[in-house]
């Protein structure tokens, strides 16, 4: 393997003269940071009163990488990682980047239904787990699903159902039948010389995966999705770029590792920038706050409901949040009142706003620390420097120009390898020249900014007219007494499909009604896009990213129309 110095540039698909940050492994460009300033603070979980420095944390998963290889684990080899944000889900992931294991992010909400489907699907070998998490039983499930793991000797499993699962890892000291635990695989490594470690490291490049995360698979199988070393590593140098980051910055991470949010825009780019990691194992508003606060945090991740939730937490104002400056909003669109609380009162003035899918690394536009609010609000800021993007018209392929709607399409070094054994969905996703598709429908204004209008498969056809969500409900939020807005087509047999919405109310406004919204809303917008019905509810049907499930809501929308209510 041969290795270039970080700011070597090569040719990159979208923007050939624009250099990437690093051509190099996450695991070699790691050593590169630990070397500048070992004793720095890598990792923190204020809650266990874990610190690990940039050295603590590369020891630790040199060990562990050297144990995996003692298990039979290879370069190539896919290993899962089914858990919450618990501090040895960071070591794994780095201790598979530095020995060239590919790591597949399981949903930690999975069952034994969506479990099975990932082990056979993604060929994964080794399969590392903690007990529980919420109401699903880790164990158990495995125990149901791989019976032979009461009767086979560790490391020799030989599963009917899943021939390529070799190794069941436990994520903890405590020994389970059938598992290693994680202190034994430190000490296996521990005996391992470094020159398997080497060797490992001779037989892949920054091209290889590193990561497969499959995405939600709302309109079908989930599929998995292939990053690269190249892919996930610069994305995370750009994101950080966005917010100014150095190393004095402490963020903090109440975002799942499991999905990009918070193993590319929070790991890798805190990694690339020589940050420090303020870990919040499962979103609470107010553990959130309370490690702000504790550690002096400068930036806090989330998706709009999450700030909602703190700024609306009861002790709010006994928290001292002075040191704050920036961090990410991502994954829905940001009501303008709520970006306006968190800019004054968290003192997020810099704040950004990140755009982009799983299979394109998965940002490639972001607002700058500097814009205005309207611009981190209505759009969702500039494409990132190497990379190309397009607004390209879904019907007949032409590309769009300034302000005319289309599909937002990315081609550049973040685009991922493919889907796993699914190559005709990854031509179905990556068109002839290179441009994955992100089934978004948005517009570029002539500054540059991209807006993004609704998903293509969320457009309402009313009676032969395109409706689009997002716009829908960024107008529903200026009335006083909408907290949160979704909006969803609901079947109709006179118009195919009516206009419904979604609401949370304001404190103070538990008593708006239906028809409250729609007087309202009457003299305000176009008549077919007032909500035909309003449904008030106090929470939305959320996945583990925190992303409204809108194909939830249209459920939920027919059986109440249904039901007459």
């Amino acid at each position: 393997m041969t290795e270039d110095s970080t700011m070597t540039a090569q040719p990159i698909p979208g923007d050939p003269d624009y250099p990437l940050h690093s051509e190099l492994t996450i695991g070699a460009y790691f050593k590169e940071q630990v070397a500048v300033d070992p004793d720095h603070e890598f990792v923190v979980y204020p809650d266990r009163m874990l610190r690990w420095t940039y050295r603590d944390f590369d020891e630790r998963t040199d060990q562990l990488a050297k144990g995996l290889m003692a298990i039979g684990m290879k370069p190539g080899d896919h290993l899962g990682v089914w858990a919450r944000n618990i501090p040895d889900w960071l070591t794994f992931m780095y201790a598979c980047a530095k020995a060239g294991i590919v790591m597949v992010t399981v949903n930690p909400v999975y069952k034994s239904h969506e479990l099975d489907y990932v082990l056979k699907q993604s060929d994964m070998k080794a399969l590392c787990v903690i007990d529980a998490y919420r109401d699903v039983d880790y164990l158990q499930i495995i125990r149901d699903l791989v019976p032979e793991s009461l009767e086979q000797q560790r490391g020799f499993l030989d599963s009917e159902t899943y021939p390529f699962l070799k190794n069941l890892i436990y994520m903890g000291p405590e020994k389970h039948r059938g598992f290693y635990s994680v202190p034994e695989l430190l000490l296996l490594g521990q005996h391992r010389p470094d020159t398997d470690l080497e060797w490992a490291q001779a037989q892949f490049d920054n091209n290889d995966v590193v990561m497969m995360q499959y995405t939600s698979g709302t309109t079908g199988f989930p599929k998995g999705v292939m990053l690269t070393h190249r892919n996930i590593l610069n994305n995370g140098f750009y994101i950080g770029e966005g917010q100014k980051l150095g190393p004095e910055d402490r963020v903090c991470l109440p975002v799942p590792f499991f999905h990009c949010f918070g193993c590319v825009l929070g790991v890798m780019a805190n990694l690339t920038h020589r940050s420090t990691m303020l870990i919040v194992e499962d979103f609470d508003a107010g553990l959130v706050l309370q490690a702000l606060h504790k550690e002096k945090a400068t930036a806090v991740y989330g998706v709009p409901t999450m700030f909602i939730a703190e700024l609306n937490h009861p002790d709010f104002d006994t928290f001292d949040l002075s040191h704050m400056r920036t961090g990410i909003m991502a994954g829905s669109p940001c009501p303008p009142e709520t970006m306006r609380e968190v800019m004054d009162k968290m003192n997020m003035t810099e704040i950004t706003i990140c755009y982009g899918l799983t299979e394109t690394s998965p940002v490639f536009t972001q607002t700058s620390a500097d814009d205005d609010i309207e611009h981190k609000c209505e759009t969702v800021g500039k494409k990132h420097p190497p990379v190309d993007v397009r607004v390209i018209d879904p019907a007949d392929g032409h590309i769009c120009g300034v302000g005319e709607p289309g599909e937002l399409c990315c081609k550049g070094y973040n685009v991922m390898k493919g889907y796993y054994k699914m190559p005709e969905a990854t031509a179905e996703a990556i068109d002839a020249d290179g441009y994955l598709h992100s089934g978004d429908l948005g517009m570029v204004d002539e500054d540059g900014y991209y807006r993004v209008t609704g998903r293509i498969k969320d457009m309402i056809i009313r009676g032969g007219e395109n409706i689009y969500p997002l716009e829908l409900e960024n107008f529903l939020l200026t009335h006083p007494g909408v907290l949160d807005a979704q909006v969803v087509g609901i079947p109709d047999a006179k118009y195919g499909e009516i206009v419904g919405a979604f609401l949370r109310a304001r404190p103070g406004y538990e008593g708006l009604t239906e028809d409250d919204v729609r007087e309202w809303a009457i003299p305000r917008i176009a008549r077919y896009k007032v909500p035909k019905r309003v449904f008030f509810v106090d929470d939305f049907p959320m996945t583990p990213s925190m992303k409204v499930q809108k194909f939830k809501l249209r459920e939920m929308a027919e059986e109440l129309v249904k039901a007459g209510k």
